[in-house]
């Protein structure tokens, strides 16, 4: 498929029980580079910019450019040097506002919190 040039998506991020939005794309995207022999770059283009073109919204979603609405992630280290850097989120910028790693940790053991609080 990829030498005859079918276009890839990301697309384990999807509630499937045990999958979880968000935490799955790494493991898809290091599965993408591990098992798959895609380059880093191909992989994160593969999630954050090939959903635009299916979508039809390359023009205004995908990219950092002037006119873009554009979510941001911040990583502590290189994803191109190891896709796995992926993971190493310092901050997040969400409809214009920036999230860092101790917002992101609060949201997450609320997540969690309530999770466990529906579970008996």
């Amino acid at each position: 498929m990829r030498e005859a040039d079918v276009p890839f998506l990301a697309g384990t991020d999807v509630g499937v029980a045990f999958m979880y939005p968000g935490f799955t794309l790494h493991d898809e995207l290091q599965g993408l580079v591990k098992d798959l022999g895609f380059a880093p770059m191909e992989a994160l283009r593969i999630a954050a910019y090939h959903p635009t073109v299916f979508y039809g919204l390359e023009k205004e979603l995908g990219s950092i450019a002037a006119g873009q609405a554009a979510d941001l992630v911040l990583l502590d280290a290189d994803p191109l040097a190891d896709i796995g850097n992926t993971r190493r989120i310092r901050g997040v910028m969400v409809r214009g506002r920036w999230l860092d790693r101790a917002d992101l940790d609060r949201q997450l053991l609320q997540i969690e919190r309530r999770a466990r609080s529906g579970c008996k």
